[in-house]
Formats: C-alpha cells, sequence, structure tokens
C-alpha cells in the first residue's frame, strides 16, 4: 500500500484555528487543490488522518501532496471570495472547475452614446456593454429582440455618435429612419434624453420587469388621445397590445415572488446536476441546467455552493433570497429558503423536475451511444420516450393545430408521424360543427373528440402520443375531450407553446424545457410545424372556393346553392369559361347556365 511522503505530522501541530484557505503542490510545485476551511488546522489534518477511511479520489490526492501552503482570512465569506478567485486563475486538477458557456448567445445593450441592443457571445468582454443571458433558446432571444424592433426606435448602425460627430454632420439618416424604425439621433433629430427613456425601459424587460414599460405606453397612449392625436393614440395602444401579449406568453409562477434565485441538486458518485431558474416579479427569465464533475467526493453543499457563488456572479444577480432542496454550510450573505409548502416549493419541485430530465437524457444518451447499433429514427424515439417519460415508444403521433384569420373559416389539422415520418395518407381536416366564433379551446375539444370517437366505433389504432400546439387551455380542452371518450390516462398527451417551446403535461401548470438541441424536441416542433402547414393550406383552400362561391352569386338569379354545385363540378372558373354549352346545360339548366356564361363574359 503506498504511504504519504509529505511530512504532516510536523506541519499540522503549527496551523492555525483560524477560516482561511488553503493550497496543495505536488511534486513539480503545481497547484494541484485549493480549498476553504472554517478551521484550518481541523480540515487540513481531516485529509491525513482520516486517510485510510477517504474514497480512492482523497486518497489519491493525498498521496500527490509534496507541500502546502495557507492563507488565514477574516471569515469563512472571505474565505469562498478567495476560494473562487485561486480556482479560476490556477485551475487545479482536483477542484471543481467551472466554465463559461459560450455557446449559448446574449443580449447586450452596449455603453456606447446611443446604446445598441445587440446579441452577443463575447461574453468575456464585459466593457462592451450590459449583459443578459444566456438564452438557451435562441428563439426566445429573437423574439425578444423583434419585439423591441417592434416597441422603440432604437438605432441599428455602429456609428459613433459621439457629440462632436452629431455635431459637424458626419452623418446622414438612412433607410431606418425613413420607414419610422429610427428618430436619426446620428443627424441630432432625436436627443440623448429622449433616446435612454427607451433604453431604460429595454433594461427592464430584459431584467423580466414589464411594469414601468407598460406604464410608460399607457400613459402616451392617453395623452396622445386628450391631445386628439389619435393615430399616435392607437399606436401606442398596439404596442401595450403586443407588450401584454408577450407577458402572457412568459412562463409565470406566482406573483408574490418578485426576485429570487432558484437552485436544485441532485448527485450521483461520479457528477452532480443543477438547475438554475431566475424568478423576477413571478416570472421565470432565465433557466440553465449544467453538469458539475467531481475530481473528489464533494458533498452536494459543498458544489452547490461553488455554482451558487459563480452563477449570481456570472449573471450579476442580486437577489435577496436563494431558494434551494438542501442545507447550505456557507453564509452566503443572503437569505436561504428550503420551502416545505407553497409557491416556492413547487418552484423546488419545478427545478428538480428539470434535473431529472437532464439526468434521464443523459443516460439515454449514453445508452444509445453505447449500444452502437440503433438507427437514427429509433435513436430519436427512444429519446423522445425517455424526456417525456412515456412507458412505450410513441410509433404512432398524432398532433392538432387550429387555424383561422380573425374568425372567417375556422378549419382544423390532425397530422400522423409513424416512426417519426409523417404519413400523409393519415393526414386529416376538420371543420368545427359546434363552435361559433373564434373560440380555439372549444375547437380544440370538439376535434380531438370526434377524431378519437371515430376511431373507437372504426376499433383502429390508437396513436402512442398526442401532441397539441398550445399552452395549458388548448390542452386541458383537448383532456376534457378524453376524458368524455374514457381515454384519459391511456394516451399520453402534451402540449407545446410556441413562444418558449415550453412542454406542458396535463394538470401540470408548470412546464418542462427540454434541451433546444434535442433531437427528441426538434421532433415535436416537426410534427407541430407540419399540422400548423396543413392547416393554414386548407384554411386559405376555403376561403379562396368561398370567395370564387361570392363572385358566382353576383350573377343575376345566382344564388350561393347553384354557386356550390357549379362550382363543386368544376373546380375553378377557368373550367367554367372553358366548359361546353352542353356541359353547362346539364349540371344548371339552359337558364341558369346562359346567366353564368353571360356573367362571366362581362366580367371578362
Amino acid at each position: 500500500m503506498a504511504e504519504i511522503t509529505f511530512d504532516y505530522k510536523s506541519q499540522i501541530p503549527l496551523l492555525p484555528n483560524e477560516p482561511g484557505i488553503y493550497k496543495y503542490f505536488d511534486e513539480e510545485n503545481q497547484i494541484i487543490y485549493v480549498g476553504k476551511a472554517k478551521n484550518l488546522k481541523n480540515r487540513i489534518s481531516s485529509y491525513f488522518y482520516n486517510f485510510d477511511r477517504a474514497d480512492r479520489k482523497t486518497r489519491r490526492l493525498v498521496l500527490t501532496i509534496r507541500r502546502l501552503e495557507y492563507t488565514v482570512v477574516p471569515t469563512e465569506w472571505d474565505a469562498l471570495l478567495l476560494e473562487n478567485t485561486l480556482i479560476k486563475e490556477h485551475q487545479p486538477k482536483f477542484n471543481i472547475l467551472l466554465r463559461d458557456d459560450k455557446t449559448y448567445p446574449y443580449v447586450c445593450v452596449t455603453n456606447e452614446r446611443f446604446p445598441r441592443v445587440i446579441k452577443t457571445r463575447r461574453i468575456e468582454d464585459r466593457s462592451l456593454g450590459k449583459m443578459y443571458g444566456p438564452y438557451v433558446n435562441a428563439k426566445a432571444m429573437y423574439a425578444l429582440l423583434d419585439m423591441f424592433t417592434n416597441l422603440y426606435t432604437i438605432r441599428t448602425c455602429k456609428y459613433n455618435l459621439s457629440q462632436e460627430n452629431v455635431e459637424n454632420k458626419k452623418f446622414k439618416v438612412c433607410l431606418e429612419y425613413h420607414i419610422g424604425n429610427c428618430k436619426g439621433p446620428c443627424e441630432g433629430l432625436q436627443s440623448e434624453e429622449d433616446y435612454m427613456k427607451e433604453i431604460e425601459l429595454v433594461h427592464n424587460i430584459l431584467k423580466g420587469n414589464v411594469s414601468p414599460a407598460k406604464k410608460y405606453f399607457h400613459e402616451k397612449m392617453l395623452e396622445s388621445a386628450e391631445k386628439m392625436a389619435f393615430e399616435d393614440a392607437h399606436k401606442f395602444k398596439l404596442k401595450l397590445e403586443f407588450l401584454e401579449d408577450y407577458q402572457s406568453k412568459s412562463t409565470v409562477v406566482s406573483p408574490n415572488i418578485h426576485d429570487a434565485d432558484v437552485f436544485a441538486i441532485q448527485s450521483d458518485e461520479k457528477a452532480a446536476y443543477i438547475n438554475y431558474l431566475k424568478v423576477v416579479n413571478g416570472t421565470i427569465i432565465r433557466t440553465q441546467t449544467l453538469e458539475v464533475k467531481k475530481p473528489l467526493e464533494e458533498s452536494e453543499s459543498d458544489i452547490l455552493t461553488l455554482v451558487i457563488f459563480d452563477l449570481r456572479k456570472k449573471y450579476e444577480s442580486e437577489a435577496k433570497e436563494i431558494i434551494t432542496n438542501i442545507d447550505l454550510e456557507v453564509d452566503l450573505k443572503v437569505q436561504i429558503t428550503i420551502p416545505q409548502i407553497g409557491d416556492k416549493k413547487k418552484l423546488i419541485e419545478m427545478s428538480l423536475r428539470n434535473v431529472m430530465f437532464y439526468r434521464h437524457e443523459k443516460a439515454e444518451r449514453e445508452a444509445i451511444e453505447a449500444s452502437g447499433a440503433t438507427n437514427k429514427r429509433d435513436r430519436v424515439l427512444i429519446k423522445l420516450k425517455q424526456d417525456l417519460n412515456l412507458k412505450s415508444l410513441p410509433r404512432r403521433i398524432e398532433c392538432f393545430d387550429n387555424s383561422n384569420i380573425q374568425g372567417t373559416n375556422p378549419v382544423s389539422a390532425m397530422v400522423c408521424f409513424i416512426n417519426g415520418q409523417p404519413s400523409t395518407r393519415d393526414y386529416r381536416h376538420f371543420i368545427p360543427k359546434t363552435v361559433v366564433g373564434p373560440d380555439d379551446f372549444a375547437t380544440m375539444n370538439e376535434v380531438v373528440g370526434r377524431r378519437y370517437a371515430r376511431l373507437l366505433e372504426e376499433k383502429a389504432e390508437l396513436p402512442d402520443l398526442i401532441i397539441i400546439d398550445g399552452g395549458k387551455g388548448q390542452l386541458s380542452a383537448a383532456c376534457d375531450a378524453l376524458k368524455t371518450l374514457g381515454l384519459y390516462g391511456q394516451i399520453p398527451i402534451i402540449g407545446i407553446a410556441k413562444r418558449l417551446e415550453e412542454i406542458y403535461f396535463p394538470e401540470d401548470t408548470l412546464p418542462v424545457y427540454i434541451d433546444k438541441k434535442s433531437e427528441s424536441l426538434k421532433l415535436i416542433q416537426r410534427a407541430r410545424d407540419e399540422a400548423h402547414r396543413f392547416g393554414i393550406t386548407h384554411h386559405r383552400n376555403r376561403r379562396s372556393k368561398n370567395f370564387l362561391i361570392s363572385s358566382l352569386e353576383s350573377a343575376v338569379g345566382i344564388g350561393k346553392t347553384t354557386a356550390t354545385k357549379v362550382l363543386n363540378h368544376f373546380k375553378s372558373i377557368s373550367n367554367i369559361k372553358n366548359a361546353s354549352e352542353e356541359e353547362l346545360n346539364a349540371v344548371l339548366g339552359k337558364d341558369k347556365a346562359r346567366r353564368i356564361r353571360e356573367f362571366l363574359e362581362k366580367e371578362s
């Protein structure tokens, strides 16, 4: 058995009983480990006097130690700060190393005169401006940037708009000014004070605080109305509605939680898995799940403390409360809450569920890679089964979507995917029969009920998974239809919300976020997009047909019944024009055939 070569017996008695950090060096005088301690003497001695009871990784560390250094600090908090700094500087091989994730984009409000709002991956360059992110879902980030374009007149040019350059008329307004997307600060047409009011509102929205922006547009709308500037008032009203729509599609958890960081951790022998949620004014504005490898047998408290410290510093979080699922041994200078009931407990459960999905996805991915023989089609289905916690492979998937424009010609579409591929012969259209007006929930309830009532009647194959295009409301309506048929609980069903691509499960108010790069999420999105395309195509065809019927009704003596009859027979106006007199007479009779011919000649 290997022996400890470091002369700890002579050095440990000299150590102070004070908080601080310690550094271990190897035979090449390289730092191999940095640690913190409430009591340096007790902590360092534990490595050597408990050597026989230590795990394999810790024994390997101790056998490598050749030299020790320590630094006494006033408090354990100071020890945490110094430890974090030294780990980042030296990156010792036995320490947990948290690396910045540079693959995800950030939104940056630049610190120029007349700031711009841009996307960037240069997170290390803090001098560029104020960073917000990372945005794991790039689609959500681009939706946010598009919203800023619709709401505000922020410049997109890269000119140096110093006061001297603007006063010397160095620049000219561009197309963005002429189409109303910019107010021309480059020519001094907009004051810096006026411009910064909008930038301040952008900062608030990026922080998750939508209220100041809503208040601003509401006041502007009323102010314009009082001045009888109704066109301007209408523009501000549209901006207010746009902002309210954005807010309604955010993941709301509880309006009573104003500013909190949520951390949930689970671990095994090799790694710890941590989910982070940022909650501002009851809305989740940031989420990230990460895996931390264990160089030694670190405790969950030590790992989570390091992650909390690092992520809060990275994202510049100043939240006064941390909500977590375990006790922390270090005082982090904020309120630590381990909830047992209520909204905060639900947040922890949601965070733990995201950890669970991350772990399941990783395990499934490793199992697929280990098998080596599974083709891509089966790999995606296995991954989807794991992501959604299904009991069997979703060989047959059916997805529903509703389409209407301002309540006209409403239609619904159902597409079918078999073994991950579209089965176009199984696609179906539905025209609502019992719903009046654009009621999306009632329409979804009707078409899902009709679809599976028919399958039950025909004793046909039921799907392995139902996907509903929509959030909690549409999913609940579809579940009610399955309950009426006695199928609820027999067929897995989920909803996918468009803006943030959240996955909703029945009777669960909080969504799950699948990794945006996941093949299983891409399959769900593909089915959703195909249902939307199929429904829109049918919707356009119905509108076109109704337009042609209405046109034929303009002929004297021709009603809707006759117009529908002739169009159903000949399919198009062109075919009616090219039809022989005998064909028209056979379908309509001589008098009505003559009236339609005269009408079409007149229209031509």
